[in-house]
């Protein structure tokens, strides 16, 4: 019996440079759509809008800055239209917002079918110190109507255990991962992946932008570390995936490979254990993953 099945498409390409008219993305994700009837999610790689093609890295910088709008923008109502008009949950890769306080983020949009948007995820760990982001303070994950919840992380944060482990405690059954990996350390950011999958038993997709740019060696992991689907290489390509959801509680029920239950690791009235490193602990009355709403995510 199908369970709650998302169809995701992932792309990639490399990015645009800087003043790039946004016709041409549009266009591209129309022929993406086309191409792929009948899929729920287009993925593209961070900052897939924003490639500032500078050699001078403090140059590069700048003009990021420069081409940062903030929520709410001509380019921000523009991707909603455009989700809406395909009819498809839509992520656009991260843009360049700049905040009421003068920060730049490097941000996260999901676009939802019906032209709103469902999700706004400001990267935590910024490439210290190349990039020139400000970090943000706030873990997101969102809700598809009848298909599941989706957490958000960016590049480097897949670096960060801390991470993905949030987003997962807060319900996300599928996190995605949206990378501009340039450097040499794309094999280390695989097993990552995998890794951050198998441990916290959930799906996850790390999408990375093409060369000449970037590594490329985009993929998707269920959730017991197996590698779904690969986009191997720096070429342009594209994974194409339907994903059953229910199976992040089955793995969970029943173990990983039959055997580990880590959600299920606390028995009723064991103690607490320090967390020294963050100051904080673990609460075993609060171990297990919340399938609260987005807008419950604070609550203790």
């Amino acid at each position: 019996m199908l369970g709650r099945i998302l169809d995701i498409v992932a792309i990639q390409a490399a990015p645009h440079p800087l003043g790039t008219p946004f016709a041409v993305f549009a266009d591209a994700a129309r022929a993406a759509v086309a191409a792929h009837p009948g899929l729920d999610l287009l993925v593209y790689p961070e900052l897939h809008l924003y490639h500032a093609p500078h050699a001078d890295r403090a140059e590069a910088n700048a003009a990021l800055r420069a081409a940062a709008k903030p929520i709410g923008s001509d380019l921000d109502l523009a991707l909603a239209a455009l989700a809406a008009e395909l009819s498809i949950t839509l992520v656009p890769g991260t843009l360049c917002e700049s905040g009421p306080m003068g920060e730049l983020f490097n941000t996260a949009r999901v676009y939802g079918a019906c032209g709103t948007v469902l999700a706004s995820y400001r990267k935590i760990f910024p490439w210290r110190p190349s990039e020139p982001y400000d970090p943000g303070n706030g873990w997101v994950v969102f809700d598809l109507p009848g298909k599941g919840r989706i957490g958000l992380t960016i590049c480097y944060d897949a670096w960060f255990p801390e991470a993905t482990r949030q987003v997962a405690w807060l319900g996300a059954e599928l996190v995605l991962n949206l990378v501009k990996t340039t450097t040499h350390d794309r094999a280390q950011e695989l097993i990552l992946a995998r890794a951050a999958a198998i441990t916290n038993q959930i799906f996850l997709l790390s999408v990375n932008c093409a060369g000449p740019i970037g590594m490329g060696d985009s993929l998707l992991v269920g959730p017991e570390g197996e590698v779904l689907a690969q986009s191997s290489g720096r070429a342009p390509g594209v994974i194409r995936a339907a994903i059953d959801l229910d199976r992040v509680a089955q793995v969970r029920d029943h173990g990983t490979c039959g055997e580990n239950r880590m959600w299920s690791q606390f028995r009723p009235g064991e103690a607490r254990i320090a967390l020294p490193a963050y100051g904080g602990h673990i609460d075993p009355t609060n171990w297990n993953p919340t399938h609260r709403t987005p807008d419950e995510k604070a609550k203790p």
